[in-house]
């Protein structure tokens, strides 16, 4: 939807393509079962889709959705200790996903220009290996044709079938690389206390991905109507499954197999809204499109059907904001039709992808089995100083917002690097450790911890 509104204001005629019906309200759908789990928007997300559409944000929250700052409001327990609350540097917006996708998708298909053909599977693409002309689909009757496009987005997700797509054109497979940490997740809908609901900061109890053992590590993030929604999850050997992570055995996962029992304590005085979902659909996998010898004109390739990242670290949404505002760009700049446009577009998206990419398999790459051949020299050196930045994170406050600037995708890694971050990892935290989550009187009362 993002992609069809970047390129509304640019073309005569948008045809969104999709498999499922669309409903018309925030409701689940079929062909997006990663919607049982929590989702969360960086502020770098954020900024592309208000540029792309503007006040959505602003609909978002009429709607119910959360602004939380960043580090503010958030409870974060890291596998060097506790973070501090630092003031706001950047922010998340918290929403359950089928609100996030029917406030956008409203939006869009507001436009005139747009045109929805849901129930309809595409086939493969038209064309040759030098220019793809349009898609082949299958209408909800089953009837075939082919659908005619100056220019084809393929945003289909994990599911997509480009290098498929591609080799019948006669293209070569394109590389891909794929860093599995193993990881299940198991999601829960709760009510929370009614003292909660409204004000309640985002807990997050981290894995250690170099520790003793399997990983494994929960999330608990408030949502609209006064609700939570609860993500936990854990790497080959220690995953919840449905004997450890259904009924009560949500709540004594997260009571007693994560680093610390906060969420489990949480959860005990919420009530259960929904069953539990599970999903293993959590292999990061990247295709390097941009690195292809030929590549054909009026086709690109944006979302998950590029890059699919480990969820837990909630990047897939923003990644795909900003590469919908550089699909815009990049068209706005060279114009329709010119020569190598696609081209551009794939390499100019390569940018948000490979930093969330970095951001992902750096850590996941520790876990065994992750790769075939387990983290190399160049993994383990890096690790080794994010470690000593992370662990300086949680008693400085300047570095605590340096780290943020790259984790909400608003700043490039480079940063990381300056003189004076490299100084103060080198010093270490500036302030004691925690011994305590960070919650104050007031959010204790609430959720009845006090």
């Amino acid at each position: 939807m993002l992609a069809a509104g970047a390129l509304a204001g640019l073309a005569d005629r948008v045809v969104v393509v999709e498999r499922d019906e669309l409903p018309e309200a925030p409701a689940p759908r079929k062909g997006l079962p990663q919607a049982r789990h929590a989702h969360m928007l960086w502020s770098g997300g954020v900024r592309a889709l208000e540029e792309l559409l503007p006040g959505t944000t602003g609909a978002l929250r009429a709607a119910g959705a959360r602004r939380a700052p960043v580090t503010t409001d958030i409870v974060a327990l890291s596998a060097h200790g506790w973070f501090r609350r630092w003031p706001e540097s950047h922010h998340v917006i918290l929403a359950g996903r089928d609100l996030l996708d029917a406030t956008i998708r409203a939006r869009v298909l507001a436009d005139e220009r747009v045109e929805l053909l849901d129930g309809t599977e595409v086939l493969g693409l038209s064309g040759s290996a030098e220019a793809v002309t349009g898609v082949r689909v299958r209408e909800r009757d089953g009837r075939e044709r082919t659908i005619d496009a100056a220019l084809v987005v393929d945003a289909s997700g994990r599911g997509s079938g480009a290098p498929h797509w591609l080799a019948d054109l006669g293209l070569p497979a394109p590389e891909r690389r794929e860093v599995d940490s193993g990881l299940a997740y198991a999601s829960r809908l709760y009510l929370a206390p009614e003292q909660a609901r409204d004000g309640f900061p985002v807990v997050n109890v981290q894995s250690d991905a170099r520790g003793d053992g399997p990983g494994r590590a929960g999330f608990l993030l408030p949502i609209e109507n006064g609700r939570w929604i609860v993500t936990l999850n854990g790497t080959r050997g220690g995953e919840p499954t449905s004997a450890n992570a259904s009924g009560d055995g949500f709540v004594r996962f997260a009571r007693e197999e994560l680093r610390h029992p906060l969420i489990g304590e949480l959860l005990a005085r919420a009530e259960p809204l929904s069953e539990v979902a599970f999903t293993r659909t959590t292999v990061n996998r990247r295709y390097f499109y941009e690195r292809m010898t030929a590549w054909p004109e009026n086709f690109t390739v944006l979302g998950d059907a590029l890059a699919a990242y480990n969820p837990v670290y909630g990047h897939g949404l923003a990644v795909g904001a900003q590469s919908a505002l550089i699909l815009r760009d990049v068209v706005r700049r060279y114009g329709w039709g010119s020569r190598g446009l696609s081209r551009r577009v794939q390499k100019a998206v390569a940018r948000p992808v490979g930093a969330a990419w970095d951001l992902a398999t750096g850590q996941d790459v520790f876990y065994p089995g992750a790769t075939e051949n387990g983290p190399a020299l160049r993994d383990r050196l890096l690790a080794g100083y994010v470690d000593r930045l992370m662990r300086t994170a949680t008693g400085n406050g300047r570095i605590a917002r340096r780290v943020t600037d790259v984790t909400s995708l608003e700043r490039r890694a480079e940063i990381l690097l300056s003189p004076g971050v490299l100084l103060a990892a080198a010093v270490g935290p500036l302030k004691p450790a925690l011994t305590a989550p960070p919650l104050t009187a007031e959010e204790l009362k609430k959720a009845g911890l006090q």
